[in-house]
């Protein structure tokens, strides 16, 4: 068996809130022993291991990203399992948790087969899918939700096809609860937000973008509450990015409703002004909202009401950006970025690495039910090693994925991953 030890590293541990020196001693796929600082008796007794010299940096548990898009089946030009793998691997991400919205979308356990035989051929890191909630997503009937659990679904979304019929969105609920089956919704009314392309305001009315009020999205979430309550569905909100849809979230778990909710990186480091003159590669769904919006879930983030921030890695290619900003496709690529931009909230101060850890890797393990998001020993070796302070200018044209829309092209950041580990396998080093 080989060992590896990480010596002289800062520790994150979001379990138990706190940063500490030391030495990890990985094998076998997992954390075998974790060696405080002043451990150099024990440390001398390992013997033949392979050494890695952290210099300080921080190693955190790798991160979980809930609701990449990957474009197998259908659009591989925008992404392939390959090139996700990779760009995963260089942001730190060990574990995707793929979306169905391809093409076709991913409702059969024959696709979903076809796509875990994809994933383990082609990436480096762990790829669990999800599958749609019903057939086509097309919101009239359900799929065949336990033969795609025993296919190897971890969670069951349309994703951002809200279904509309209240009857059938409920069957599916109730079958989905007597399997013990979680399903992820997209809170939003799709009849406010059809065709929405900016939150409603001042900034888009000059604009004159057609837009969508923020309780758009607090009407779609009590919708959906009022269907957990009804069905007792295990339910996560993918984005919650409204200050108006916080009370009702905090509402359904204070009533002991089996709920979470995510947020994107997008939404909390970006708000409506980003749009300026037009950028399309600042076009997400749901749309940048306002500064005051985008504090109200920084906060909520923090004391984890909002349980887990994903990159909603979104490839599209330059045909679909380099439209009108009404037109243009929507989505931005973070699998890669997610890291060193939301660093930006460790540098200012508004979050903690602990609590960054907490929403990036622990709580979405947990709502997963994976052992990995964890410090501690006997976990998934599933690590990350990262300087936090290295500036960098992001380079579109650098990153690992096909498609290079990201709205932080030119950005000045701080921080840069190292080496990423999974299973105790060094799949990233920098340079």
């Amino acid at each position: 068996m080989t060992q590896t030890l990480l010596q002289n590293a800062r520790l994150i541990d979001p379990e138990g809130d706190a940063i500490t020196s030391g030495d990890v001693l990985l094998g076998d796929g997992v954390i075998q022993e974790i060696y405080p600082e002043g451990s150099e008796k024990a440390l001398q007794k390992l013997g033949s291991v392979e050494r890695v010299e952290c210099g300080g940096a921080f190693l955190a548990p790798g991160i979980v990203d809930i609701g990449v898009k990957i474009g197998e089946p259908g659009e591989r030009h925008k992404e392939s399992y390959k090139t996700a793998g990779l760009a995963a691997a260089a942001g730190g991400v060990t574990t995707i948790v793929t979306r169905p919205d391809t093409s076709p979308a991913i409702d059969t356990p024959e696709a979903l087969e076809f796509i875990r035989r994809r994933a383990n051929d082609a990436t480096p890191v762990n790829v669990l899918p999800m599958a749609a909630l019903t057939k086509g997503r097309e919101g009239r009937e359900m799929t065949e939700i336990g033969f795609l659990m025993d296919a190897g679904a971890v969670a069951f979304t349309d994703c951002d096809a809200v279904v509309t019929d209240t009857r059938v969105l409920a069957r599916a609920m109730t079958y989905a609860r007597g399997l013990g089956a979680l399903v992820m919704g997209h809170p939003q009314d799709p009849g406010l937000s059809r065709g929405a392309a900016a939150t409603s305001g001042k900034f888009a009315s000059l604009r004159g973008l057609p837009t969508v009020s923020p309780m758009a999205e607090r009407m779609g979430l009590d919708r959906d509450i009022a269907l957990i309550e009804m069905t007792g569905v295990r339910y996560h909100a993918d984005q919650i990015t409204t200050a108006r849809a916080l009370p009702a979230l905090e509402r359904a778990k204070a009533n002991g409703f089996d709920v979470t909710a995510g947020t994107s990186m997008h939404h909390l480091t970006l708000n409506e002004m980003d749009v300026s003159d037009y950028r399309t590669f600042f076009k997400v769904k749901p749309p940048l909202r306002s500064e005051d919006d985008r504090q109200a879930v920084i906060e909520a983030v923090r004391t984890g009401l909002i349980d887990i921030i994903g990159s909603f890695h979104t490839p599209q290619d330059e045909e679909s950006k380099r439209l009108p900003f009404e037109e243009a496709a929507s989505g931005a690529v973070g699998l890669e970025t997610m890291l060193p931009v939301l660093l930006r909230l460790y540098h200012s101060g508004e979050l903690p690495l602990p609590v960054l850890f907490r929403a990036l890797s622990l709580n979405p393990a947990r709502r997963l039910g994976l052992p990995a998001g964890r410090m501690a020993k006997g976990a998934p070796a599933d690590l990350v090693l990262f300087d936090a302070d290295k500036p960098l200018i992001l380079d579109r044209f650098k990153l690992q994925s096909k498609s290079k829309n990201t709205p932080f092209d030119g950005a000045r950041l701080q921080g840069k991953v190292l080496r990423t580990y999974v299973a105790g396998r060094c799949v990233w080093k920098a340079g």
